[in-house]
């Protein structure tokens, strides 16, 4: 085949980056050792939820991409999220500041550079740093998330979601640690020998081994993570007054100690949009994208019941208007079948010194499509803030693979003053929503007989938040005895006949018993619905949300799981 000339290759990325709508620029080609500035190379906003993926080396420029894409899509008027590692990405809220070496850069590039801050919302997990409390109810987090954080096995996996079960059978609502610990610690009680009988798949010698895994998660502070009030997800959709996007900027002061918590965390924020979020089809830009940072750590020793989770996540959400980045180190750092719904690509330079990243080298080669380029050679001798680009074009097919020098950043490229961080926290309208811990009455008080441990205390500047009523709609205060009388009430309400659950006895009400199960139905029983539905909620998930709904009868009633084992019966 003939070497194409210059002026031929670029003539082939010019019309492959020809884009009619909005776009967000990428920077120049570089075609035979030089910038081309009248060859941009570009990504179709429309195509922002076809996911994709930014990998290379330590210190190629990975996160001042994401930095550069980031502040294009706020300008855009689509939300952000993004995971803060070292710190350097709440420099969005400062704007950058000119220098000579900057503006030839940018000239050299064609790019009308202007120093400009961004709308930031600074987020913390349970307060681990500067930010909005971000937590999240044991229930919710569902149990193929947790078994991820405790490192459970496949086994020790299917006995926890038995646990779940029954809480949710039972109405012990998990919101933290110790809620969990109170059910196993109940379940492997005398008092709980014959419930544990009945769950059947569970041992008391598995059961104690979860235990004694949940003691040590509480033992490393991980308590914190878990509880009430639950972050709503819907916050990270939110526009700006200007109707700029606003940019989620994770806080993670103690990634390096908590690696697997921080992973899972946000696979539950995807999972928690995913349920929550209706369809939306093609859109002419996402409702969100979100930068998953550090990816490796979420498939690193994954069961195959997670990693199966994230591959229909990844797959399905993109219809609901949420595009995925994973950010890495190399392409096989990410499972084939989640790197195959992963349209646009951004390449930086990758090292070859070692065999077996000269294998890493081949293998990210071979997943792209055929150019006008050596890409072994081009990989490896890349520079810092350039990379290798495809991406996919409005019709949905790939454009042409371009080596492309990367736009700068309007902001500062790395860290804001820790006073600013402070007082934009200070200010933000979430702070009086979750800036204080609550402590409602659920699962460790209805098993023990104990009062709801006191409220955490209030953010700087907000008053005390008082514990809120029970599920059930009694105060925190209420006996074990109004708590049922209250699930009665509830439970004719909807079933339309007689309450089944036994009435307590007039002098005592045992409160480490669960609740009797309610007798098998007849077939015609409204009752046979719900069973069906809690059957059929694991597998199916959140799709049969809006059927529950609409139905009243026990069906209604049933705790519905969806693709992570995760609930959204909480907040909303």
């Amino acid at each position: 085949m003939a070497t194409k000339t210059t002026a031929e290759k670029l003539a082939t990325i010019q019309q492959g980056y020809t884009l009619q709508g909005a776009t967000i620029e990428l920077g120049a080609a570089i075609v035979d050792g030089e910038v081309h500035k009248e060859a941009q190379v570009r990504l179709p906003l429309a195509m922002m939820n076809r996911h994709g993926l930014v990998a290379g080396a330590t210190g190629t420029g990975k996160t001042v991409t994401l930095h550069m894409i980031a502040e294009q899509l706020s300008t855009a008027g689509v939300p952000v999220f993004l995971a803060d590692i070292k710190g350097d990405l709440s420099g969005l809220a400062t704007a950058g500041t000119a220098s000579e070496k900057l503006t030839a850069r940018t000239s050299a590039l064609g790019q009308e550079w202007s120093a400009r801050n961004f709308p930031v919302e600074f987020l913390c997990l349970g307060g681990d740093g500067n930010g909005i409390p971000v937590r999240a109810t044991i229930t919710s987090f569902g149990p193929i998330l947790l078994s991820r954080i405790m490192d459970l096995n496949d086994t020790q996996e299917s006995s926890l979601q038995l646990i779940f079960h029954f809480a949710d059978k039972n109405n012990l609502e998990l919101i933290d640690l110790k809620d969990l610990r109170a059910v196993i610690q109940f379940l492997t009680s005398d008092e709980g020998k014959a419930e544990l009988a009945d769950l059947g798949g569970l041992s008391k010698a598995t059961a104690g081994v979860i235990l004694r895994e949940l003691v040590g998660l509480e033992a490393q502070g991980m308590e914190k993570f878990f509880g009430e009030p639950e972050f709503d997800t819907a916050e990270l959709l939110r526009t700006a007054p200007d109707g700029r996007g606003v940019i989620s900027c994770l806080e993670l002061p103690t990634l390096q100690t908590k690696p697997l918590l921080f992973s899972t965390f946000l696979m539950w924020l995807l999972a928690d949009l995913f349920e929550d979020l209706p369809e939306a089809g093609d859109l002419d830009k996402p409702k969100l994208v979100f930068f998953l940072d550090e990816a490796h750590l979420l498939f690193n020793g994954a069961s195959k019941a997670f990693l199966e989770a994230i591959t229909t996540t990844v797959r399905l959400i993109r219809s609901k208007g949420v595009g995925i980045f994973f950010v890495t180190q190399t392409p096989k750092d990410v499972p084939a079948d989640v790197l195959g719904q992963l349209a646009n690509r951004v390449q930086h330079a990758l090292r070859a010194f070692t065999p077996e990243d000269a294998k890493a080298l081949k293998a990210t080669v071979s997943t792209f499509p055929v150019s006008d380029y050596d890409l072994e050679e081009t990989l490896t001798s890349a520079g810092i803030g350039e990379a290798v680009i495809t991406v996919m074009n409005e019709k949905g097919a790939p454009t042409p693979v371009a080596l492309t020098r990367l736009r700068a950043p309007e902001s500062v490229m790395g860290p804001s003053a820790d006073d600013l961080v402070r007082s934009t926290v200070a200010a933000s309208s979430l702070l009086a929503k979750y800036g204080t811990a609550v402590d409602n009455v659920s699962a460790y008080e209805k098993l023990s007989g104990a009062a709801p441990v006191p409220t955490g205390s209030a953010a700087p500047g907000q008053p005390p938040v008082p514990a809120s009523a029970g599920p059930s709609g009694a105060s925190s205060g209420s006996s074990p005895a109004d708590i049922d009388a209250e699930a009665r009430r509830i439970e004719e309400e909807i079933l339309g006949r007689p309450s089944s659950r036994p009435a307590p006895a007039p002098s005592s009400y045992p409160a480490p018993s669960a609740p009797a199960p309610v007798p098998a139905p007849a077939p015609s029983d409204p009752g046979v619905f719900g069973d069906l539905a809690g059957a059929l909620g694991g597998a199916l998930g959140g799709g049969l949300k809006n059927m529950v709904r609409s139905m009243g009868t026990q069906l209604g009633r049933d705790l519905i799981r969806g693709v992570f084992g995760t609930s959204s019966r909480r907040r909303r």
